[in-house]
């Protein structure tokens, strides 16, 4: 199988897990030769740590020909701009989650895609990961029967007391939704299937946030967007979601995800991570069982995604984390958000093919 070149726009915080697996455990199968920073200084220390190549800027590391795939881990912000460039330039492309900021975006540059005859991918890859495969063979196996209805919740009180630049999470293209978000949705729709309708209320707990993290401790944040948001999903196949996202939220003692189905209840695992564990209760059972891992990736296997994208190049076959993919779920934030303000339900126009299960020998 022929292993795919990648250059790296962006070497921030999420940086670091993707450079210590991209030539780590994923290295027979995919190779960094360039990465390229604003910040001068990063990139000058990833050079010197995995002597990579620094090169001085996006258009550089795009035109270089020892480069197939862009790894897009850019702010939200930046994320269309550096895509459309690197498909414009006729290089396959993957994004750090979301795939855009807007929906218009992400349809121009699937378009271009498209035309170039080039791929995109996005995050979130932890689908891929042991914990989420395992609860997909589970239902798909029919271990809880026909899945009736889902619940997921993501609630911290947010990033300010941690990142050290955490001002575009309460940003456009931020906010709990647009963060933690795709990691509910793209699991939520791994297991079930694409989702049909939203409907959503949306509203701002806290005017500012003041950065107790350094080395901005002290700052003030004016929020721009919704922090606590609450949807409810039908999917195409009939189940209903619940979905609430939330940086207003200092405790509680809700799932991650359950899926309930007729004949029991599965407890699925945080999607922010690739493991478990993962449990389940079946039919009038009044304890839970938990339920060993299958497959590999268990732990924080980041670039997962991107290596599934750089192999099914390699062969001709559909990659997981699709530019198709993140845009249905880009689609249906926006249409919660959409729902919230109109008060009507958001009929999502979009769709997706639920994506195959990874394969223990494909990687």
């Amino acid at each position: 199988m022929d292993q795919q070149r990648i250059g790296i726009v962006g070497l921030g915080k999420i940086s670091g897990i993707y450079l210590q697996n991209l030539t780590g455990i994923f290295r027979r199968r995919v190779r960094i030769t360039a990465v390229t920073d604003l910040i001068q200084k990063r990139g000058e220390t990833v050079q010197a740590e995995y002597n990579i190549p620094f090169v001085p800027d996006i258009e550089t590391l795009i035109r270089r020909p020892d480069v197939d795939i862009v790894l897009n881990i850019t702010q939200p912000q930046n994320h269309f701009e550096v895509a459309k460039k690197a498909v414009e330039a006729g290089k396959h492309v993957y994004n750090e989650k979301p795939l855009c900021v807007t929906r218009e975006e992400a349809a121009e540059l699937l378009r271009l895609a498209d035309a170039r005859k080039v791929r995109v991918g996005c995050a979130p890859d932890t689908f891929l990961g042991a914990g989420i495969q395992t609860c997909r063979k589970l239902i798909d196996d029919g271990w809880i029967g026909n899945p009736i209805a889902a619940a997921a919740f993501m609630m911290n009180h947010g990033h300010e007391h941690w990142h050290p630049d955490p001002e575009f999470y309460y940003k456009t293209g931020g906010g709990p939704l647009f963060d933690m978000g795709p990691y509910y949705l793209t699991a939520l729709v791994n297991l079930l299937g694409p989702i049909a309708r939203v409907s959503g209320s949306a509203k701002q707990g806290f005017k500012t946030r003041t950065i107790t993290s350094e080395p901005q401790q002290g700052k003030t944040i004016t929020v721009d967007v919704p922090t606590h948001i609450a949807a409810t999903m039908d999917f195409a196949s009939g189940a209903v979601g619940t979905l609430i996202t939330s940086f207003d939220v200092y405790s509680h003692t809700l799932p991650f995800i359950e899926i309930y189905g007729t004949e029991g209840t599965l407890r699925v695992p945080d999607p922010n991570t690739f493991g478990g564990p993962l449990w389940v209760s079946r039919f009038r059972q009044e304890t839970w069982s938990e339920i060993p891992l299958l497959g590999a990736y268990a732990e924080n296997s980041r670039g997962l995604g991107i290596t599934d994208m750089a192999c099914a190049i390699a062969c001709g076959r559909p990659h997981r984390a699709s530019g198709e993919l993140a845009n249905h779920v880009l689609e249906v934030m926006h249409g919660i958000h959409d729902a919230s303000c109109s008060g009507v339900y958001y009929q999502v126009k979009t769709g997706c093919s639920q994506p195959a299960v990874l394969g223990k020998e494909e990687l």
